[in-house]
């Protein structure tokens, strides 16, 4: 897949009375100027520098929002400024539901103003002006908003922008067909929950040459629909550093995940995995390729897991995976420690399993290939807890007994003759 072709005819913001001072909150003014835009036939909605205060606007068909360099939609402060859509569920600072040919591109900025507007929904929610179980004693993430949400929609492109700190999630791809992300920059570790891409049962997409740094989970795919499917998806040349997970598959797992392509992509600092497929809630994982992962500081590399939490009777499946071309250093310290919204402190050593497939008994994973893998560990396993991998009821092909490695429930893992794990100090190969 390519970029999308998108409307050419240059509209100006200003000219529908937005104004850059940062200030004016121009929700009406800018909805004015996509509703014009796309009453034409489509076109370019166009920002020149400046600041553009706004609360929710609404994207429609054939409209591209265009941020030349040094724009910046700025999130309104004020909780009130943002629509909780009644279809979606969600707040965001933009929306698009069921609309084509759509897109948010140019050097500008969105920047969603998060930890302030978080906070005061949480002002407005202690003294009960707003209804929310602030469990955890923050807002629901749902009755935070997200700077784009666009939902089932058809030919999208977000391509060289900037997005930073949303209230909630920072974008999410919902249901969506042919989506084109392209040359990105995310910094999302503003508030809790700041996930740096989020796609969500969407087909065909293409995410590529981008940076994101999140609080939550960087590159994630997500699938809340049973009858749905996160699929024919390629990702390539991105660097992620997370809180949580690099490159992830759920946790949220309903209806499945497959064809996927990933190739050349950078995790460092990162608290939980820099690889994580999650099969948890009935999803099917299959035919999926990674090819290419530097993975630098973070709390372990493989970690490929069935199991059933919101499976409704739905049987798990994850088959044919081929991870390969990993280069990995493990610490013994915290990866993520010092960042905004770091994950939980826990007794060292935390790091002490660097690759992880665990199935269960009733749901073995299935047709896993490892190679050219390198793990480099600190080690600080305790030998009286490994076990033998060479069970009669895996075929599994494993020269190693190693503190440091989990295997559970799987059938037919094929390791190429150059994985291995080092640690430190010393070589555990036994």
């Amino acid at each position: 897949m390519c970029g999308l072709h998108l409307s050419a005819k240059d509209y100006y913001a200003t000219d529908f009375g937005v104004k850059a001072d940062g200030k004016t909150l121009n929700t009406s003014s800018i909805q004015k100027g996509i509703d014009f835009v796309n009453a034409q036939g489509g076109g370019r909605l166009v920002f020149t520098a400046g600041n553009y205060q706004t609360g929710t606007i609404y994207l429609k068909s054939n409209v591209t929002l265009h941020l030349e360099e040094g724009a910046t939609l700025l999130g309104s402060t004020n909780p009130w400024d943002y629509e909780k859509d009644p279809y979606i569920r969600w707040m965001s600072m933009i929306f698009a539901v069921k609309q084509q040919n759509i897109g948010i591109t140019g050097k500008g900025t969105i920047n969603g103003r998060g930890f302030q507007t978080a906070n005061n929904m949480g002002d407005y929610i202690q003294r009960g002006i707003y209804e929310d179980p602030l469990k955890l004693g923050r807002p629901n993430e749902t009755n935070r908003p997200q700077n784009i949400y666009f939902r089932e929609c058809e030919n999208v492109t977000i391509k060289d922008i900037t997005l930073r700190d949303p209230a909630s999630w920072n974008q999410t791809y919902d249901q969506c067909k042919n989506l084109y992300v392209d040359g990105i920059h995310v910094d999302s570790k503003s508030y809790w929950n700041n996930d740096g891409i989020d796609v969500v049962d969407c087909d065909g997409v293409v995410l590529k040459n981008s940076f994101i740094d999140a609080a939550d989970d960087a590159l994630c795919f997500k699938s809340h629909d049973a009858n749905s499917m996160c699929q024919n998806v390629v990702v390539e040349n991105c660097v992620g550093r997370s809180s949580a997970s690099g490159l992830k598959f759920g946790t949220v797992s309903r209806g499945g995940f497959r064809n996927f392509k990933v190739k050349n992509i950078k995790i460092y600092d990162t608290y939980r995995s820099a690889i994580t497929f999650a099969a948890v809630d009935g999803a099917l994982i299959e035919n999926i390729e990674v090819d290419g992962v530097r993975s630098i500081h973070t709390g372990n590399v493989i970690y490929l897991r069935i199991g059933d939490r919101w499976s409704a009777g739905k049987k798990p499946i994850m088959k044919n995976i081929t991870i390969k071309n990993v280069y990995a250093e493990i610490p013994m310290d915290k990866p993520d420690a010092g960042y905004n919204y770091e994950g939980p402190i826990e007794d060292l050593p935390r790091n002490i399993s660097p690759a992880s497939i665990v199935g269960l008994p009733e749901y073995k994973i299935q047709n896993v290939t490892l190679q050219n893998i390198e793990i480099v560990s600190p080690g600080g396993g305790n030998t009286t807890l490994s076990v033998d991998w060479h069970r009669p009821s895996w075929t599994v092909f494993l020269k190693w007994r190693l503190p440091i490695r989990s295997f559970r429930s799987l059938r037919n893992c094929r390791l190429g003759a150059s994985t291995s794990v080092m640690p430190r100090e010393s070589l555990l190969i036994m």
